[in-house]
């Protein structure tokens, strides 16, 4: 049986309450096929049935929850965009250690994170630049609404096609070993990402200011006032000379939002906007660049 019309619209309210996914009109069929799996966990003949089911719970039930990830991309890949992680390494991040010089604590932010392919390729390119071993203190914060991708991310265990995806063989292994029928990556590079569930729809706990925060690939899901809103969110959590960094395919947060776009190499990178009294910081491209160590990812 086809999606109903009545069904789809009542799944495309709730998962839009539940994780900001907009589905469109046109999306009929990628919803039927990302709900098979759902409907073959329930043991539910058709779409329909599983609408009545989620109908008769509150929307706090974790049926609720598991059909917005169903309907969730979760695509990532290692280093994901190159230019990116070219310019975290050659740019941001010698920027970001030359005002952290004194405290010597480096915190990041990786929202949305899947199944950590991103916040452990942050950690890599860390670690190829010496600073897991040099008495800095590091933290990624990884979070997910969707707990079964942090339950495979916690995991750091990837298959063939999952480990050739962005990693370099000298990365692979360097920070990898042989596990089963895949790859592990070593205690060195997990330790310090801390992974968390977090849906950006609500808002966050308090928590202390990042130096930087990856928000990549799943604002293009969201409407504007979702975006406006956890954009907002994100400001807060940033610290005044911090940065942020979206997908390629995004949009750019407007002035209102508080952000300031810089392009470094290939990249956008945003910064809050200082208010109106507050002394210009100093031009990012002119920040001091340590010497690099290892392969280039």
């Amino acid at each position: 049986m086809s999606l109903l019309a009545d069904d789809f619209a009542y799944l495309r309210q709730r998962v839009l309450r539940r994780s900001g996914l907009v589905l469109e009109p046109d999306m009929h069929a990628l919803v039927e096929t990302r709900l098979m799996s759902l409907l073959r966990e329930e043991r539910l003949p058709d779409i329909s049935a599983l609408v009545a089911r989620l109908r008769s719970q509150p929307e706090s039930s974790p049926l609720h929850q598991r059909l917005a990830e169903a309907l969730a991309n979760h695509e990532t890949a290692f280093f994901r965009d190159a230019p990116v992680f070219d310019a975290l390494r050659s740019t941001v991040l010698p920027a970001l250690l030359a005002k952290r010089s004194r405290t010597r604590t480096l915190r990041i932010w990786c929202a949305a994170c899947a199944y950590g392919q991103e916040p452990y390729s942050i950690a890599m390119t860390l670690a190829e630049a010496g600073l897991l071993i040099t008495g800095w203190t590091v933290r990624i914060l990884a979070t997910d609404f969707s707990t079964r991708a942090l339950v495979r991310a916690s995991e750091a265990r990837y298959d063939a096609q999952e480990i050739h995806r962005g990693l370099t063989p000298e990365l692979r292994q360097r920070y990898f070993h042989p596990e089963r029928d895949g790859w592990r990556l070593n205690e060195q590079v997990r330790r310090p990402v801390e992974l968390r569930p977090l849906n950006l729809m609500d808002d966050f706990p308090p928590e202390a200011p990042v130096d930087l925060v990856f928000l990549r690939n799943v604002m293009i899901y969201w409407d504007v006032p979702t975006r406006r809103a956890v954009l907002a969110r994100v400001r807060r959590m940033l610290h005044a000379d911090g940065y942020l960094v979206l997908g390629a395919a995004e949009a750019s947060p407007l002035v209102e939002d508080g952000f300031t776009r810089h392009l470094i190499g290939q990249t956008s990178w945003y910064r809050p906007t200082p208010a109106p009294h507050a002394s210009a910081s100093a031009p990012v491209e002119d920040a001091p660049r340590p010497p690099r160590s290892g392969a280039r990812p």
